[in-house]
């Protein structure tokens, strides 16, 4: 198909400008409203560079009534991403070659948008010796063990090393398990209140200090996934300010919710957990002064069956991917709290730059944010269900994505 855009609001060299413009074989090509080419009127629509999500799980290989790339990847352009970076805690861990060309096979199949697996740091991710960096390294956005942080800083200084040699970003789950004592929300006012064990801000913050100061000596290419508390955002910000080669994301959970918001449902559980409003309030000011360089989903799907409990008895993890721009939009720009601007730069301009060098082809999306609705996850593409802004009203709604030059997605189906 060809396709013509009329006066649409898009985001292009780091402003907004009125344009129209048309698609054709995968081009930009001047506006042509003939009858080649279906013609969509974009008044009072945002025409988006695609999102790009640095942090999402699909689930497979090893875990597909969880989440499969299809369905994953589906939920992904139904949102407006068209590049998906995907962790490694899979079965089998993509610690080889030989392991990450099943997951290699099955995206190349199944997916719906550009998705860049992790390939993970250590051998299973257990901890204890370095994965085959060397054979994935053409295939891979970098190297990870999310949900499971290295506790062994002689590992760190190692990985590090090894990444350094090959171009390649560490992006690292920080979480020192000696520090959680069985915890499963915040350590502060609604585990008190509900006398439920909580997971102190240390166990966060420790290991980024402790992995800043090999970076010192190191200086790899560091990437801090879903940072939660204030005292991670002061470190960080204090790394840059000291040249380190330092990235962070959040995720949209920490930056609008804080423990006195969750409710004891398993869709409030999640790895980092959702810290206090001093802690968001940090959150807000990193976004602002661009010590967090973007914003990630964490898109972490499981069954119904497995987040139907209470806190103490669901996994960790909320999906994240169908609910993002909408609540960010609604949250903070629609609220005045950063601008539309600042939104996609957290959302595309700045994941992308980080991780693929501004890369880009001709990915975007169209979005409605005149359009309001409710969330409600028995809509969802995605097979996971559980999140914590069930029912919470939103503006800001995905009609089109484009991958490629390709359409991927259109609410018209």
């Amino acid at each position: 198909m060809k396709y013509s855009f009329k006066n649409a609001l898009c985001y292009t060299d780091s402003c907004f400008q009125k344009k129209s413009f048309s698609l054709l074989d995968n081009m930009i090509v001047p506006f042509c409203d003939s009858k080649e080419f279906e013609v969509f009127e974009c008044d009072g629509y945002c025409i988006f560079p695609g999102f790009v999500d640095v942090h999402v799980h699909l689930r497979e290989p090893g875990f597909s009534y969880k989440e499969t790339i299809e369905t994953g990847t589906a939920a992904a352009v139904r949102s407006g991403y068209t590049t998906l970076c995907s962790m490694p805690n899979l079965n089998p861990v993509p610690d080889s070659m030989e392991n990450l060309k099943i997951q290699l096979e099955l995206i190349s199949k199944n997916a719906k948008c550009k998705v860049v697996p992790f390939g993970s740091i250590t051998v299973g991710e257990s901890g204890d010796i370095l994965s085959d960096m060397d054979s994935m390294v053409e295939y891979v956005a970098g190297f990870s063990d999310d949900g499971k942080g290295i506790q062994k800083s002689e590992i760190m200084k190692a990985a590090m090393r090894k990444a350094k040699s090959l171009c390649k970003i560490i992006s690292a789950h920080c979480e020192d398990c000696s520090l959680l004592h069985g915890g499963v929300i915040h350590d502060g006012n609604f585990a008190k209140e509900n006398n439920i064990p909580g997971i102190c801000s240390e166990s966060e913050y420790g290991p980024i200090i402790r992995d800043i100061e090999l970076l010192k000596e190191i200086n790899a290419s560091y990437h801090v996934c879903h940072i939660s508390t204030k005292e991670s955002v002061e470190a960080i910000r204090k790394a840059k300010e000291q040249g380190i080669d330092i990235t962070c994301e959040t995720a949209p959970h920490y930056l609008v919710l804080n423990d006195n918001m969750i409710k004891n449902e398993g869709r409030f559980k999640m790895n980092p957990p959702i810290r206090s409003e001093e802690d968001r309030l940090a959150l807000i000011e990193g976004i602002v002064d661009g010590t967090i360089d973007m914003i990630a989903t964490d898109h972490a799907p499981h069954s119904n069956d497995e987040k139907g409990g209470d806190l103490l008895n669901s996994l960790m993890g909320v999906v994240g991917l169908e609910t993002a721009f909408p609540i960010l939009y609604t949250k903070l720009v629609y609220e005045n709290i950063i601008d539309l601007h600042k939104l996609i730069e957290l959302m595309s301009v700045n994941p992308l730059k980080r991780f693929f060098g501004n890369k880009r082809s001709i990915d975007f999306c169209v979005y409605d944010l005149n359009s309001k609705y409710t969330i409600n996850s028995n809509n969802f593409v995605s097979l996971g269900r559980s999140t914590p802004f069930e029912g919470w009203s939103v503006r800001g709604e995905c009609i089109m994505t484009f991958c490629n030059g390709k359409l991927v997605y259109s609410k018209k189906g």
